[in-house]
């Protein structure tokens, strides 16, 4: 029978189904827990109650677990007379599946009822286990440690199937790290670690487009025009850029990355972030690299880029400017922005980190695994790229 709380038999797993496909197509909790059928009080208890993550929620039907609407066609069916295998083609499930379902959850063919059957899945379902960090205590220290140091979960994973490659049990899913942040339900790793995340949330959210720019840049060369040789990344040299910002756009860090290697260079912009100060730190920074890492870079249409052809007459790049409104066209450099802003949050003040600072977290960027790279880091590619070109 169903599961009954406060005296009311709990929701349909059919109607959490429909929630979670509204969830993760898009729609606010309001508008997916009406299109389930619920209240909006009903939709924010689920989601709470699955730490707020999209990703959570029951499984699709179809997908590893049978729906109630799958179980109420096996009871039509069996009434029917069909044959287990019949039923099973026409669900798209092995017959070995509809079997079992029925000798779980009824005593025989003619006994099974698919709500029945749902209540009693549900039931089981529901029995507390012990989450894989939670019971590990080894291997959430590393976890836990690395997520000091700022590695992404991703980061931390793929080092655990390269440090333990014997030890099955000292190996963990990047999304699991995640859960054990985000359900608090799970255990096993302190919600502050939450703070060391790239985002510091603690509940996954949609990202927000960016605002609109105006006005133009005086002989822009727009991205359309940029070699071949700069997408395929199979040249070093190319590099993209942009500006991260602190509190009211008052002070900022240059950000470069280049294409091949990921390597990341910061700017110290200490008196504003003008046009002739972004060409200054841009020049410096430039003049220590050798001419085969000097071939291109890759901006969006920033005012701060107004002086672009006295960058490239100083330093030898071409430069090229994105789209209006084209993030990903410098989708390196986006990702290294966001992993920046661990270290330099939103709406602080940028001024205060000196030129040493900016060097050191670069350094950190760059010795940090990418996957990307096969999990190498940036500064061993681009070592090995100066190698092949001395040799």
């Amino acid at each position: 029978m169903l599961k009954v709380k406060d005296g009311r038999p709990a929701a349909p797993r059919a109607l959490q189904v429909q929630f979670w496909e509204g969830v993760r197509s898009g729609l606010g909790i309001v508008e997916a827990a009406g299109a389930a059928g619920v209240t909006h009080v009903v939709g924010y208890k689920w989601f709470r109650l699955a730490g707020g993550v999209k990703a959570n929620g029951p499984v699709r039907a179809g997908g590893r677990y049978l729906s109630l609407a799958e179980r109420e066609e096996i009871t039509v069916g069996l009434a029917a007379g069909e044959s287990l295998r019949a039923i099973a083609g026409r669900l798209g499930r092995a017959p070995s599946t509809i079997s079992r379902e029925i000798e779980r959850n009824s005593r025989g063919r003619r006994h099974y009822r698919g709500l029945a059957a749902q209540g009693q899945a549900q039931c089981r379902a529901a029995r507390p286990k012990t989450a894989r960090l939670a019971g590990n205590p080894e291997l959430a220290a590393v976890v836990t440690a690395r997520l000091t140091s700022r590695w992404s979960p991703e980061q931390i994973s793929a080092m655990l199937k390269r440090e333990f490659a014997d030890q099955p049990e000292m190996q963990v899913s990047h999304e699991t790290i995640y859960q054990s942040i985000y359900v608090q339900g799970r255990g096993a790793l302190r919600r502050e670690l939450a703070a060391c995340l790239r985002t510091g949330r603690a509940v996954r959210k949609p990202r927000r487009k960016g605002g609109d720019r105006n006005g133009k840049i005086p002989g822009m060369v727009m991205i359309s025009d940029r070699p071949a040789e700069v997408a395929d990344r199979a040249v070093p040299g190319h590099w993209e850029g942009d500006l991260i910002t602190g509190a009211d756009n008052a002070s900022a860090i240059g950000t470069l990355v280049e294409r091949q290697t990921r390597f990341v260079l910061l700017l110290h912009l200490p008196h504003g972030h003008g046009a002739d100060a972004v060409a200054a730190a841009m020049t410096e920074a430039m003049a220590g690299l050798p001419a085969q890492l000097r071939r291109s870079l890759t901006w969006d249409q920033g005012r701060e880029m107004t002086g672009h052809r006295q960058i490239s007459a100083a330093t030898g790049l071409d430069i090229y400017f994105c789209d209006p409104h084209s993030p990903w066209q410098r989708g390196s450099n986006e990702n290294t922005n966001g992993l920046l802003r661990q270290y330099f949050p939103k709406g602080s003040d940028l001024s205060v980190h000196d030129k040493a600072r900016l060097d050191e977290v670069a350094a950190e960027l760059n010795a940090r695994p990418r996957k990307t790279l096969g999990w190498r880091t940036p500064a061993e590619v681009l070592a090995e790229v100066l190698a092949q070109d001395t040799a």
